[in-house]
C-alpha cells in the first residue's frame, strides 16, 4: 500500500503521530516504528558535559547525568530520562482528519550509555527502553500511547573531518524489539533507524557559534507484524522512510547552552505516510 502524503506537525509530534495512527483501527497497518527520526541526525556521538543537563524538543523533556568519571576502558557514563507532553494530530489530504489526541506520552528511559572520546571521534553506546504510559485504548483514535513494551539498543558515531574540528559527520544507528500490544495481542515489526548528517561549524562571536549542514533520516520494518488478527499481506507490508533536509545549532559554549533546528523532507517512501519534519530544540547543562 502507498500511502498519500500527510502533513506532519512539528517536534516530538513525529513520535506520537506515528503511534497514534499506527494503533487506530486498531494496528491494521503498522505506519511507523516508535522512535521520532532524526532528532539525533548531529552530534550524534558527542556526550553531554558532565553533570545535569535538560533538553526540550517541543515539549519531549529529556533529563540526563553525565558522571564524571571514566570507567569501561574509558568510557564515561551516563543515564537519561524522556518524558514527553504530547498533543498531536494526524491530517491525510485524501481522508482529511484521521487522529489527534493530548498529554503525557509514552515516557522513554536509557539506563545505560557510555561514550567515549577520541582526538577524532566521539561514539556512544546506549541500551534504552519505551514504556507505555500513555493514554491507550485499542478502539479510540485519539491515543497518545503505544499500548506496547519496546526495547532498543542504539549507537551514535561523529567523526571530525579536519585538526579544527569544525567539519564533522555524524551517524546513530537504533534498532527496535516491539512487545505485544495491549488489548490486541499484535506485535509490530521490528523496526531500524538511521539519522546521519554533515555539518560545518562557524565561529561568530567568541562565545557563539553556528552549525550548518545536511541531516537525513532513514527507518525501516525489518520483521513481519504478528497477531491474531493480522493477515499475510499486512504481515508483510514493510514500511520504508527516507528523508533528506537541513539543519542549523546555535552553540553557547561557555554558558553550556545549545539551540538547535531541523527541517526534513520525506521521499519514496512505502507503506506509510509521507510528509515533513520540523523539529526545534532546546538544552542546557547545569
Amino acid at each position: 500500500m502507498r500511502a498519500t502524503k500527510a502533513r506532519r506537525v512539528p517536534g516530538h509530534i513525529v513520535l506520537v503521530v506515528v503511534v497514534s495512527f499506527a494503533i487506530s483501527a486498531p494496528l491494521r497497518a503498522q505506519v511507523r516504528g516508535v522512535y521520532p527520526v532524526g532528532m539525533n541526525a548531529t552530534n550524534a556521538g558527542v556526550m553531554p558535559a558532565p553533570g545535569f543537563s535538560y533538553s526540550n524538543m517541543m515539549d519531549m523533556n529529556s533529563f540526563i547525568w553525565v558522571s564524571k568519571k571514566q570507567k569501561f576502558g574509558g568510557a564515561v557514563f551516563s543515564a537519561s530520562a524522556t518524558l514527553p507532553i504530547a498533543n498531536n494530530s494526524l491530517t491525510s489530504d485524501l481522508h482529511g482528519a484521521l487522529s489527534g489526541g493530548g498529554g503525557f506520552a509514552d515516557s522513554y528511559y536509557q539506563p545505560v550509555i557510555l561514550g567515549w572520546h577520541r582526538q577524532r571521534v566521539d561514539i556512544k553506546a546506549i541500551y534504552g527502553f519505551l514504556a507505555p504510559t500513555g493514554q491507550f485504548s485499542a478502539d479510540a483514535n485519539t491515543n497518545v500511547g503505544s499500548g506496547y513494551w519496546t526495547s532498543v539498543v542504539a549507537s551514535g558515531q561523529t567523526v571530525y573531518l579536519n585538526a579544527h574540528k569544525d567539519t564533522a559527520a555524524s551517524v546513530f544507528q537504533m534498532y527496535e524489539f516491539h512487545g505485544k500490544q495491549e488489548g490486541t495481542m499484535i506485535r509490530p515489526g521490528q523496526t531500524f533507524n538511521l539519522d546521519y548528517s554533515l555539518t560545518r561549524t562557524f565561529p561568530l562571536q567568541r562565545e557563539l557559534r553556528l552549525q550548518l549542514g545536511i541531516v537525513g533520516y532513514g527507518q525501516w520494518q525489518t520483521t513481519d507484524k504478528r497477531g491474531p488478527t493480522v493477515t499475510p499481506e499486512s504481515a508483510t507490508a514493510h514500511y520504508r522512510v527516507n528523508a533528506l533536509g537541513v539543519g542549523a545549532n546555535v552553540l553557547l559554549p561557555e554558558r553550556r547552552m545549545s539551540l538547535g533546528f531541523k527541517y526534513f523532507h520525506e521521499f519514496a517512501c512505502r507503506s506509510t505516510f509521507q510528509g515533513y519534519t520540523l523539529q526545534i530544540s532546546g538544552a542546557i547543562t547545569f
